[in-house]
């Protein structure tokens, strides 16, 4: 490592074992019931769920990586006296991939998930200082060679086995890539006596996924909605984990509402994809749409928002008694209230052989993943929104030589100035406008995005261009198509809200008349149902306000359901 990756990485491991006082570690003891522990026991194990927080009074505690098909078992931490074990799975349900075995007999505190979320929000000074723990703790198992709990392996080219792992990056898993052409990726192959015919697979301590998607890792890790949870009725439930959705279920939860958020893809939406967001309010010097949308998943988790990802709902039933949303697995969640934050769907150029390259050098994202996969190599970004300009200097930044086409003749119309003015100036950045993406071209084996055709929308004009990703940031329908006619919606699909359903009750469904009020802000032609973010009709498209939004949406939910 370099000397700023070494600082890094010390600064992680400060952060990792913070000290406590006296004073703060016998608050924090306090919660939880004191044993003695004999050497070797196993105070929890890979693949357990919900694990318990534990507190060491005396002796030590080894964090053990169980050994793996191709690697011995390894010791990737020890836990002193006055310092306690858990990390970001204490909030997020997620199961364990690691045993937690004494090293050194002394007395251990076990603090139960019920005290622990007690202690979480009534010790707002204990809560930060576990909070950053974990949050450390996790960024170091994510950049730990050593740490393997989850081991994803497949082809460089699988548009399925990127999805996994923008899934196991999204949801800040701790795991490792293979690929199945590598050295390493042979070796684990054979270990595991898997065939490209099972690939992707996921190698878990305790089970080997074949043909994995991620809601099968989903299931295994602890992210899917419990089986037979109908039962339990929730105050609030929000669709869509995007920016707005987000904030919904970080104020709903740090309000006292039982709150669960459900995403059908992967934490972050959109927003997820963006590279660098550099006029966010409050963060000067910019930040990816992954961190902020990451950032925001651990928040909401620590008020006891419970996320569940992917989790599809196909419909809403809005009939009788309460809200009740049907999941692809025919599983159903009740919920006194329902935020609508499912923002939309990526918009994909009319081409032949286009769902052939999708994740094998088309991408609807810039992030570390598709940098790494493109390299130094010529790509091109089509759009001329903001979100293609970070895009294209993400991409030149770590190397890449970038065209930009956009069917504008102006960038200016379209983007934001300070981002047209980079761009022009970076050596590594070829602006085309007023073209188009007209052919995809793949590589000797049909497998990867070779090249493309761009042809000049005023002359006709084509040219073949050597292209090893393109990058499609050309808008986005709303992702309603699940409501049916359950809700009303404009021409292209947006969700009307509050002002937008009419001027007076004359206008209003005839569910208000019922009630005797006028639809609350953001709430949609079915009371207690609101949308908040890009997929409400009128919403101003930035993640900004799509926060607002769902944030305000609570103040409505509060109100409607008499919270």
């Amino acid at each position: 490592m370099d000397d700023a990756a070494t600082r890094e990485w010390n600064e992680l491991v400060r952060a990792s074992h913070p000290e406590l006082t006296p004073e703060q570690f016998e608050r924090l003891a306090g919660y939880g019931d004191s044993a003695p522990r004999e050497v070797g026991e196993v105070l929890f194990a890979a693949g357990q769920a919900a694990p318990d927080l534990i507190v060491i009074r005396s002796g030590s505690v080894d964090l053990v990586q169980a050994a793996t098909l191709d690697t011995p078992e390894e010791v990737l931490a020890r836990f002193e006296a006055h310092d306690f074990l858990g990390e970001l799975n204490l909030l997020t349900g997620q199961r364990v991939f690691f045993d937690a075995r004494v090293a050194e007999a002394g007395e251990m505190v076990v603090v139960s998930q019920d005290a622990f979320r007690r202690m979480m929000a009534d010790e707002p000074d204990l809560s930060d200082l576990l909070l950053r723990a974990f949050i450390a703790r996790r960024s170091k198992l994510q950049r730990s060679a050593g740490a393997r709990g989850i081991e994803i392996i497949g082809s460089a080219y699988s548009s399925r086995a990127l999805a996994l792992r923008t899934f196991a990056a999204r949801q800040q898993l701790a795991h490792a890539w293979f690929d199945c052409d590598s050295v390493d990726g042979h070796s684990l192959l054979r270990a595991a006596g898997l065939t490209a015919d099972d690939l992707p697979a996921v190698i878990l301590p305790d089970a080997v996924l074949k043909n994995a998607t991620p809601g099968v890792l989903a299931e295994n890790v602890g992210l899917s909605v419990p089986r037979g949870s109908s039962g339990r009725m929730l105050d609030l439930a929000v669709i869509g984990a995007g920016p707005a959705g987000l904030a919904a279920a970080m104020y709903g939860a740090s309000e006292g509402l039982a709150t669960v958020l459900l995403e059908a893809i992967a934490t972050g939406g959109q927003a997820a994809s963006s590279s660098r967001i550099e006029n966010y309010l409050g963060f000067p010097s910019g930040l990816s749409g992954a961190e902020l949308t990451g950032r925001a998943m651990v928040q909401a988790e620590k008020f006891g928002a419970r996320l569940y990802s992917p989790c599809k709902v196909v419909r809403l039933d809005t009939r009788c008694g309460p809200l009740e949303l049907t999941l692809d697995d025919d599983e159903v969640v009740r919920a006194r209230a329902v935020v609508i934050a499912t923002g939309a769907q990526y918009r994909t150029l009319p081409l032949p052989d286009w769902s052939r390259f999708e994740g094998a050098g088309i991408y609807y994202a810039a992030t570390e993943l598709e940098a790494k996969a493109c390299g130094r190599s010529e790509v091109t970004v089509v759009g001329g929104a903001n979100s293609s300009g970070q895009a294209a200097l993400f991409l030149a930044e770590r190397g890449a030589s970038v065209t930009i086409a956009a069917r504008r003749e102006e960038l200016e119309a379209t983007m934001s100035a300070y981002l047209v003015d980079r761009l022009k100036a970076h050596r590594r950045v070829t602006i085309r406008t007023g073209t188009e993406v007209t052919a995809l071209h793949g590589d000797a084996s049909g497998v990867q995005l070779a090249g493309v055709t761009l042809t000049d929308r005023v002359t006709g004009a084509s040219v073949d261009h050597d292209c090893r990703g393109l990058f499609c940031f050309i808008g986005a329908a709303p992702s309603t198509a699940w409501l049916g006619d359950q809700l009303l919606t404009d021409e292209p699909g947006f969700v009307l809200t509050d002002g937008l359903l009419g001027r007076d009750e004359s206008e209003w469904p005839a569910a208000y008349g019922i009630l005797g009020r006028a639809p609350l802000a953001f709430e949609t032609s079915v009371p207690a149902v609101f949308a908040a973010g890009d997929v409400r009709a009128g919403s101003m498209k930035r993640v900004a306000a799509a926060v607002g939004e769902g944030a305000s949406a609570v103040r409505s939910v509060h109100q409607a359901i008499g919270g």
